[in-house]
């Protein structure tokens, strides 16, 4: 049976650490050989990592996670198969890092509020674009000496209870939707990110809908009347519950089903290459290929 991972982040990704050709080397090394690179908004990665794929003789998927809103909730969407040349997403990657940027002061402003005094020096240590991500400001604080012993950092540090997946789960609690620091970006709508992936060839798919749906489970069936063609059913952030239920609804809804990691490297350090909980992956290896996505 062929291993497969069809979500993982390259440094593409404000939060991704690799390059494309070191991300296919880690999976010839993990054994996968069907693999995506699904950047934030980004497709900019697809291109080398196509060059590298070929050489390890793994298969590609052109991929990208698009974040959007549905029903005043944050969602991530996947686009499986599409054309990285086209331009809207090159349109979409720059407007959307516009508006990062110019949040990036705010969440310093909504960061120190919480008890720290924060250079922007130290940010821009970490960011290549001037973007300051709450996995950021996680970093510079469990590394800032000041803080070794603060009380709100206490969980992120090594053994405490948030200490698996510490700048993630940082910015989950303080930067995510409806948390202290979160500050505003206009993302699309679903339907005009469904849209704009199939525009380019794709296959729109919900990434890690356990995660992104917060129990609201019910709306995937009206997601897929706004045209979703997929769920990710089997995800790090399920439990072996979530993916069967996931895996069963698609089933019922005659969705493509996908298995992904969501690598990132340094920001989730306990998620692997290849470990998604999926035990169906020669199934998903024949829907890809009833969907075009790989060849036989």
């Amino acid at each position: 049976m062929d291993k497969i991972d069809l979500h993982m982040h390259s440094e593409y990704s404000d939060d991704g650490e690799y390059s494309a050709g070191e991300l296919v080397k880690r999976c010839k090394q993990a054994g996968i050989k069907v693999m995506a690179i699904a950047d934030h908004n980004c497709v900019r990665a697809i291109s080398d990592a196509r060059r590298y794929a070929k050489e390890a003789e793994i298969t590609l998927i052109p991929a990208i996670e698009i974040d959007c809103d549905y029903q005043d909730v944050h969602l991530h969407v996947l686009g499986y198969g599409v054309d990285e040349t086209e331009a809207a997403f090159t349109k979409l990657e720059k407007e959307i890092c516009r508006q990062e940027i110019e949040n990036s002061d705010t969440k310093l402003r909504l960061t120190n509020e919480l008890g720290f005094e924060l250079q922007r020096t130290q940010l821009e240590e970490l960011s290549a674009n001037g973007v300051f991500t709450g996995e950021m400001f996680a970093e510079a604080l469990l590394k800032d000496e000041r803080y070794l012993d603060h009380p709100l950092l206490r969980p992120y540090r090594e053994g405490g209870a948030r200490g698996d997946n510490p700048y993630v789960n940082f910015f989950w609690d303080y930067y995510a939707q409806g948390k202290p620091c979160e500050t505003k970006v206009v993302y699309p709508d679903l339907a005009a990110t469904i849209e704009m992936i199939g525009a380019a060839g794709g296959i729109s798919v919900l990434a890690h809908p356990g995660n992104n749906l917060k129990g609201r489970f019910d709306l995937l069936d009206e997601m897929v009347k706004e045209g979703l063609q997929g769920v990710e059913c089997f995800s790090n952030y399920h439990t072996p519950e979530i993916n069967h239920y996931f895996y069963q609804k698609a089933k019922d809804l005659n969705l493509l089903f996908t298995c992904g990691s969501d690598f990132h490297g340094k920001t989730k350090p306990a998620i692997s290459l290849g470990v998604h909980g999926c035990e169906k992956e020669a199934e998903v290896i024949a829907q890809l290929k009833e969907y075009g996505l790989i060849s036989d």
